[in-house]
């Protein structure tokens, strides 16, 4: 895959979703950290539901680390692994106020010593809320970007790796979500609508099926 190549096919990915964009609802720093930890294996639309009540409740790190276990159980309770969600998001709340002053920090080091806080997490935080290009690689980027030979890593750090080398910096927080909204609307996982694919003629796993 060349610069070339790999730029035009963002380029087709912005005409077919021209409002890619981030789906989570979150009003600050702290709402996006707390609702990108509660959607891993989740979606965005059943983490949506959710955060309102937990936000109301507790709208900010000092009020979310003294909230009983329960309550925010019982609030999570739609959600995959509410149970451990739960305690990830009160242990990081104290995090954020026993360390950082109630703030979230700025750099993907130190998010990554939140607890539920991995690379994929820091990177959406850093994007989206601080504004630091970073392109966050879940499920979707990983297979969108592996079936249009943009990577052929195995592992998710791998395939972002060659993806930031593939494309500009500046590029990279845009490609997220273009790449997320492919792969969510699209180019999905057990049946692709390759028919409505912008970016077909790219496509190795269409060309293998041919």
């Amino acid at each position: 895959m060349t610069h070339e190549e790999a730029r035009e096919i963002m380029e087709k990915l912005k005409v077919a979703h021209p409002n890619a964009k981030a789906e989570l609802n979150a009003n600050n720093p702290f709402e996006l950290l707390i609702a990108v930890i509660l959607s891993a294996q989740t979606t965005d639309v059943r983490v949506n539901q959710v955060t309102p009540i937990l936000f109301a409740a507790y709208p900010d790190p000092a009020a979310l680390s003294k909230a009983p276990l329960e309550h925010l159980e019982e609030i999570l309770r739609p959600i995959g692994f509410f149970r451990t969600k739960a305690q990830n998001i009160k242990k990081t709340a104290q995090r954020l106020c026993g360390a950082y002053g109630g703030q979230v920090p700025e750099s993907r080091e130190e998010l990554m010593t939140l607890p539920g806080v991995g690379r994929k997490t820091a990177n959406v935080v850093l994007s989206n809320a601080f504004g630091v290009p970073a392109l966050a690689v879940d499920t979707h980027v990983f297979r969108v970007s592996h079936r249009l030979g943009l990577s052929d890593a195995e592992t998710v750090d791998e395939t972002e790796r060659d993806l930031n080398a593939l494309l500009d910096r500046s590029l990279w927080s845009e490609a997220h979500h273009l790449l997320i909204f492919q792969g969510r609307y699209v180019c999905k996982a057990r049946k692709p609508l390759c028919e409505e694919c912008a970016v077909r003629e790219h496509c190795r796993y269409l060309k293998g099926r041919s």
